[in-house]
């Protein structure tokens, strides 16, 4: 058997001389992180000074260095501390994003608006509504997202109920708790009318809908994936932007949010998608790839494609929006926004999927129409395909106490703690990352999962990765101020759960 050999060198090492960081290569400099969010860039001689410990009171970079606790001498440890505890604030402001599924009713089911109810009903009952609100009000949250949506469904056809829950919720938070409540459906606008919209308008309801992008984009993705028409989708973005316009509401605060579906068809349009977004007053677009968990073989043959296409397609779309900023057209691109301020700022921007550990069942519950509750979205379609296993209870038989520390919610937590994570507890990416445990069981059948087979490892990698390209570029600062717009809380906590469009 042929012998080789090969050359290795042991950098010198001053470990007593050093705080705690990772560290990795991006942007052909040496990027290091700690816990707190805190990072720079070093060249590989300003590395190999750090590691030996010759960055001392006379060095050029000991001053932000010792600043951000990656050298030992004169480190603030109070200070670094506070960084650590504002960052993960989050866990222990209890759950603040409820997903309430209000109706199982589509179009085809419409029944002209009336109940469609056979031997159970689609829709939510009152009572079942009321108990969830009283049980969401418990939340020690000081603030309370409602995200209104349907069950495969559309929640506008269950209207009464929606009128209800922000009604009932609205006069029992003014009597009793105090907290500043939001209210957002998700709707693709079948069967919306003027008076329903007016209602949504006048009641400060905010409205997300499904926009894939031009129309013989968005019309073709819903042959695949169900939905409404585009010319309905845009006549409505257009209409609520008119007359939040009319009512002189902050166009910064007052626009409609839309998702969409990155399928096969969308990978040669994405400057297309793009300039509809610009066209329909939107303010931000989120890029995201679909996985083959969501559908069947013959959709997914139909629609899927490589991560390696679905990476091209990213970067090339990012490129274009970026072009747009420098050109002075405002739009954000959200999941490169929601990395940017986990980066430039020591707040989270509170998207649950992005989080360690994971904010499914601490910071964000879901409710079926039957009042079930689930730690997320992904939980209950796993309830809904026939395995309950995620399944936490139901609205009114548990306290918020005991959901947070149910065993099913703990297990989540600690399968998305990245510090006990292979491959995770040593990355430079670990204070900007984190990944849904739901989503690992439903794509490879444990909780925990393998990194290299993990989708939004390799999508928050990536994109992470590619904020700091950016960031690390001196000769391109537009494309740096973009990202620090998109990372202010207007832009990178309009949602405030990582959400995909529904299939």
């Amino acid at each position: 058997m042929e012998q080789r050999s090969a050359a290795a060198s042991v950098p010198e090492l001053a470990e007593d001389n050093l705080g705690f960081f990772r560290w990795g290569r991006v942007a052909g400099q040496v990027l290091v992180s700690n816990d707190a969010g805190d990072w720079t860039f070093l060249s590989e001689p300003e590395f190999a000074d750090l590691l030996a410990g010759r960055v001392t009171a006379d060095h050029a970079r000991f001053e932000e260095l010792q600043r951000k606790g990656f050298v030992r001498d004169g480190l603030d440890i109070e200070a670094l501390t506070a960084r650590m505890a504002q960052r993960n604030q989050h866990l222990r402001r209890g759950p603040w994003v409820h997903v309430v599924n209000l109706t199982r009713r589509r179009a085809a089911a419409a029944g002209g608006g009336g109940n469609g109810a056979a031997a159970s009903s689609p829709d939510m009952s009152t009572e079942t509504i009321e108990r969830i609100v009283n049980f969401v009000l418990q939340s020690p949250s000081p603030s309370i997202d409602f995200e209104i949506q349907g069950d495969a469904g559309e929640p506008l056809f269950h209207l009464d109920g929606l009128r209800h829950l922000v009604e009932f919720a609205q006069a029992r938070n003014q009597r009793e708790t105090g907290k500043a409540l939001t209210f957002r459906v998700l709707s693709n606008f079948t069967g919306l009318t003027e008076a329903a919209a007016e209602w949504l308008i006048a009641d400060e309801v905010r409205v997300s809908t499904r926009l894939d992008g031009p129309a013989d984009v968005h019309d073709a993705n819903c042959q695949h994936l169900g939905g409404s028409a585009y010319a309905d989708v845009a006549r409505w973005i257009d209409y609520f932007h008119r007359r939040y316009g009319e009512l002189g509401r902050d166009p910064r605060q007052w626009r409609v949010e839309a998702l969409m579906n990155t399928t096969r068809r969308t990978l040669a349009a994405g400057t297309a998608v793009v300039d509809e977004y610009v066209a329909r007053g939107l303010s931000a677009i989120h890029l995201q790839p679909l996985e083959a968990w969501q559908f069947d073989a013959d959709t997914w043959a139909a629609i899927g494609y490589e991560w390696s296409e679905y990476l091209e397609f990213y970067r090339h779309t990012l490129d274009y929006i970026l072009d747009l900023n420098r050109r002075g057209v405002e739009i954000a691109e959200r999941q490169a926004g929601i990395f940017a301020a986990k980066i430039l700022t020591f707040d989270d921007p509170g998207i649950v999927d992005i989080q360690s550990p994971s904010g499914a069942g601490t910071g964000q519950l879901v409710y079926d129409v039957d009042g079930r509750m689930f730690p997320c979205d992904e939980a209950r379609i796993a309830a809904a395909m026939g395995d309950p296993l995620f399944e936490l209870g139901r609205a009114g038989e548990l306290s918020i106490a005991e959901i947070v520390r149910h065993p099913t919610v703990r297990a989540i937590a600690a399968a998305s703690l990245l510090d006990a994570q292979p491959m995770c507890g040593d990355c430079w990416n670990k204070p900007f990352c984190g990944f849904s445990p739901v989503r690992n069981f439903l794509s490879q059948g444990d909780l925990f999962g393998q990194r290299p087979r993990c989708l939004e490892c390799k999508e928050h990698m990536a994109v992470s990765r590619r904020v700091f390209e950016l960031l690390a570029d001196a000769d391109d600062p537009a494309s740096a101020d973009a990202l620090k717009r998109w990372g202010a809380p207007a832009h990178a906590t309009a949602s405030r759960r990582a959400q995909r469009a529904a299939p």
